[in-house]
């Protein structure tokens, strides 16, 4: 009949437990959802797996090379014209910032006019 109220069903499933609801002989929790929790589980658990799957070129020493070469470049600026870049920018974000932190202090230090 269809006039039964909800079961509960626990349904084991490798170790996991779930309670499956059936209403109207309607399964809420299915075996497709059920297979689909499974599978991903599996793909998380590969994807933090430790084992790298390429395996990359040590590029460690040559960049200590470059980076203890003493020719009178700052360290921060051995790496090239992205650093270069970037140094620059930095230092223009730096000064205008404090250059406008100023203007808004000198602003908030004199009171309003009185319309």
């Amino acid at each position: 009949t269809l006039a039964r109220g909800p079961e509960v069903f626990p349904v084991p499933v490798r170790g996991l437990s779930f309670l499956v609801v059936s209403c109207c002989s309607w399964w809420v929790v299915t075996a497709k959802m059920l297979r689909n929790l499974l599978a991903l589980r599996q793909i998380a658990q590969r994807t933090i797996s430790t084992a790298s799957r390429r395996q990359f070129e040590n590029k460690v020493p040559e960049k200590q090379k470059l980076f203890q070469e003493d020719n009178g470049i700052p360290v921060h600026l051995k790496g090239g014209v992205a650093d270069a870049l970037l140094y620059r920018a930095t230092m223009m974000l730096t000064v205008g910032g404090t250059a406008y932190a100023m203007y808004q202090l000198a602003v908030a230090s004199f009171p309003k006019k009185q319309d």
